[in-house]
């Protein structure tokens, strides 16, 4: 692996009465050549501080940090081949664009004519060519973050930190920035660590995500698997939205597991783990993989909210004494059905998820 944390913990000692804090608490993580992670969690789940501890800016209680094969763990910043973009973007308000992009170089006293030539590929590369001479306050909030990105790259780092550097911007452009983030990295193939609580950031971006809580590490995947097949109910609940029904395993044959759950049997042939007979279970269904019908389905609940919100309804339907959300999103199906009605739901087995014991 290129950049490894192994088991790292970060105690910060007691400050005006208060006693120590870990804020982060044996985190372990394997990132690959070229791999974009992003830590995701919500405020004081201690990924910024791990993100610190990979810059430099904060060193490790315990545990080691490594890069390209060698431990990195008291080198200072500026000699871990590394940059960052904050939050707050740092641009030098009396400093031109192009002075910006090229101020980590001329700190370096990288030759002129080789400043020249990088400070003009990375402002092609994030779209800024022509702006050279523009002051900060003349640039979007767009550019401005374009701006802290092409002086993170024009020092052509080993690995691209970035803490949090969309939450400034509006929603569309936040969107948009994303993309071209995503984009960058991948015709760089440069190793990024980045830095959010945003879940949509987390899962448009990533190759893999690593969820934190309380300053450990919760679940580390793939997008798609971290949604679909969450390992624990906090990982289920802060990413996306999911209904948590309780039941009981009722059997067990070859293959296939029956749960009998909501006044109802379930059969499950897309599992792992069987656990024994009479044991309680938690599925994990999320809202937009049931359906919501008249008839047909095999589920009868009454609905208790409809909201209709343009292009999806959401449905709280009470089931055998439970609350299900539900979100109907396919245009041929949106059809409203009010408070009070009763209405039948359906999922298939791929969409049910056994939590881990």
């Amino acid at each position: 692996m290129y950049l490894t944390l192994e088991n790292i913990v970060k105690v910060f000692p007691p400050r005006g009465g208060s006693s120590e804090v870990t804020a982060v608490n044996g985190v372990s993580i394997a990132i690959e050549k070229g791999e974009l992670v992003t830590l995701l969690g919500p405020s004081g789940c201690g990924k910024t501080t791990t993100l610190r501890l990979i810059a430099g800016f904060e060193f490790p209680t315990s545990g080691n940090i490594r890069l390209d094969g060698q431990e990195i763990n008291v080198l200072p910043p500026h000699k871990r081949e590394m940059s960052m973009v904050f939050q707050s973007y740092a641009i030098f308000p009396h400093l031109k664009l192009y002075e910006n992009i090229a101020y980590g170089l001329n700190v370096k006293r990288v030759p002129g004519a080789e400043i020249k030539a990088r400070v003009a590929r990375v402002m092609e590369l994030v779209q800024l060519t022509g702006l050279e001479a523009r002051a900060p306050n003349q640039l979007s909030g767009g550019q401005q973050q374009r701006v802290a990105l092409a002086r993170a790259l024009v020092m052509e780092p080993k690995v691209l930190l970035m803490d949090e550097p969309l939450s400034n911007l509006d929603a569309k452009l936040r969107e948009q920035m994303r993309t071209e983030i995503r984009h960058i990295q991948q015709r760089l193939g440069i190793t990024s660590v980045y830095v959010t609580h945003d879940q949509i950031e987390a899962m448009t971006l990533s190759d893999r995500v690593v969820v934190m809580h309380e300053g450990v590490i919760e679940q580390i995947g793939p997008p798609m698997e971290v949604y679909r097949r969450p390992r624990t109910r906090f990982v289920a609940n802060f990413i996306g939205r999911a209904n948590f029904i309780e039941g009981r395993i009722a059997g067990r044959d070859p293959g296939v597991l029956h749960i009998h759950a909501l006044g109802a049997p379930f059969h499950l042939t897309n599992v792992t783990e069987f656990p024994a007979v009479d044991t309680p279970v938690t599925m994990i269904v999320r809202p937009e993989m049931i359906n919501v019908r008249k008839a047909g389905g095999h589920l009868r609940g009454i609905v208790r909210r409809a909201a209709y919100l343009g292009d999806r309804i959401d449905y709280d339907v009470e089931v055998n004494g439970q609350v299900l959300t539900a979100v109907e999103s396919d245009p041929s199906h949106l059809e409203l059905h009010p408070a009070d009605s009763i209405v039948e739901l359906s999922f298939s087995e791929d969409c049910i998820h056994i939590l881990p014991d």
